[in-house]
């Protein structure tokens, strides 16, 4: 039985967030009917002129330095020649040897990967147009609408530095919140903002793990991939099908496409693949080379904060795990609230008297004990209840001092999980304060053991079989007779205060 290892590169496009296209002034954006954002450029007529769009340059140029590519001071736009009936000019403005930026290295974490840290080399980013976009009826009719003709893209390109399918789904999900960090596209792969065609080889390795023959083999292209899930199963077909030919002596021996068929969860042969020389590039000659030094340097300084980097500081500064840290930032506006709440959060917790003494371990413990507690709420309670109630982040209307004081008052033991919930609800929908909703719907917590202690015998005399077994050793039964004061007290029962009573009153 062969060993074989998996060589997969990706070559992406993401749509850019401009106001006009590439070439010309159309608006870039979808259009309510079939070709009507469309001029003479974008439909390529003869004698029309291409004019750069500078924000997608800029944008192309801010990709390229986010992915730790070099950019080129000086670049140019080509030509890339074939015929396709969405291709109006029959021909596509690209960019061929000098393109925006090349040769860079991103360091990629997969988590629960085979690799958890991977480095993974990018060959180029370049900028070109979008092509038209075809509609194939029933009836053997093809349509076509211009409206996507000419939209700015932004292509990059990696080298073949993956070894598994979760590994290029990853890069594919860090990428799109790249982009929407630096706000250059949404990047949304549903609506075909962010498309990606993957190339997969396999190889031999002998028993050392060394490559055994050729180190690359024929790649197969896999196109039509709109999700990152389709990304991943058909890496995982095609590792199959191949790894069937490889081990009966026929690997694949000529580069071809495929198509991934969601129906089917298969790939299908299309074509064998295009080479460079099929496409008779050459330079662009109506638009001159672009110097782009001066705003390089000034686009250097306009990099923000990466997830990556944002991730690593919120573990070390707000003393969340890697899981929460990666939840949280994974969503722009949740992580722009959760910096917002856990600096109040962890101002309060500062001035708090009884942690002036306290060593640096018992400080440290405590910040992730909050830190933990604040997660909690937020990942799971909160995102529950924008889930349950279908409700975007952007909808809900809870401020982040107000989620600060809220956690607050949990930790303080004001409010119980129950209640709690009860509160985060109503501050989700009304933005009330929590200390308003607290007094208005009674839930402050009862903590006076007079008046737990009525309603504790209460209990403790409506269920005499089980104090019986209590008594007699069968302890666990302490959790079914607090579960029994919650419920009787609506969840006002202070949980610590309550066992030490009923603790008491048991004997």
């Amino acid at each position: 039985m062969k060993i074989l290892e998996p060589v997969i590169g990706l070559e992406i496009h993401v749509q850019l967030k401009t106001k006009t296209k590439m070439f010309c002034g159309c608006i870039n954006e979808e259009a309510a009917s079939p070709n009507l954002n469309v001029c003479p450029i974008c439909m390529g007529h003869p004698g029309t002129l291409p004019v750069p769009n500078e924000t997608a340059v800029r944008s192309a140029i801010l990709v390229g330095l986010a992915l730790g590519c070099k950019p080129n001071a000086s670049t140019k736009f080509d030509r890339k020649h074939y015929f396709y009936p969405d291709l109006p000019k029959g021909y596509q403005i690209s960019q061929y040897d000098v393109p925006i930026a090349e040769h860079g290295f991103f360091d990629l974490v997969v988590p629960a990967g085979e690799r958890e840290q991977v480095k993974i080399g990018l060959t180029r980013v370049h900028l070109e147009e979008d092509s038209a976009k075809s509609f194939h009826g029933s009836d053997g009719k093809t349509f076509v609408d211009f409206n996507r003709a000419g939209t700015p893209l932004v292509e990059i390109v990696t080298e073949p530095d993956f070894r598994t399918p979760r590994e290029a789904k990853t890069f594919l999900q860090e990428l799109r919140l790249i982009a929407r960090t630096l706000k250059v596209s949404n990047a949304d792969m549903e609506k075909g903002e962010l498309r990606c065609d993957v190339n997969i080889s396999l190889r031999e390795l002998d028993e050392n793990g060394t490559v055994v023959g050729s180190l690359l083999n024929p790649k197969t292209e896999i196109k039509n991939l709109n999700s990152f899930k389709a990304v991943e199963r058909a890496l995982e077909y095609e590792i199959q099908r191949q790894t069937k030919l490889w081990q009966t002596d026929s690997p694949p021996a000529v580069q071809t496409t495929r198509g991934w068929s969601d129906e089917k969860q298969m790939t299908e042969e299309q074509r064998t693949k295009e080479a460079a020389e099929d496409y008779r590039y050459f330079p662009e000659p109506d638009i001159p080379a672009l110097e782009l030094g001066d705003l390089i340097e000034e686009l250097k300084h306009k990099i923000p904060e990466l997830p990556a980097a944002r991730r690593a500081r919120f573990i070390t500064e707000y003393s969340m795990n890697g899981e929460e840290a990666r939840h949280i930032v994974d969503n722009g506006d949740l992580a722009d609230f959760t910096e917002n709440a856990f600096s109040e959060l962890f101002a309060w917790m500062d001035s708090l008297p009884e942690w002036d003494d306290a060593d640096e371990e018992t400080l440290t413990k405590e910040r992730r004990r909050l830190s933990h507690l604040a997660c909690g709420w937020l990942i799971s309670k909160l995102g529950g209840l924008l889930t349950e109630k279908n409700i975007g982040f952007r909808e809900q209307k809870i401020t982040a001092e107000n989620f600060a004081e809220f956690i607050i008052m949990v930790a303080q033991g004001k409010l119980s999980t129950r209640n709690g919930l009860a509160v985060l609800s109503e501050m989700m929908e009304t933005g009330a304060d929590p200390e308003h909703i607290l007094e208005d719907k009674s839930l402050n917590m009862v903590a006076d053991e007079n008046e737990l202690s009525p309603v504790i015998e209460k209990i403790l005399a409506a269920f005499p079989a089980e104090v019986t077994r209590y008594k007699n050793g069968e302890k666990q039964l302490l959790k079914f007779f607090l579960g029994q004061i919650m419920k009787e007290t609506g969840g006002k029962a202070e949980p610590g205060v309550t066992k030490a009573v009923l603790e008491e009153l048991l004997g």
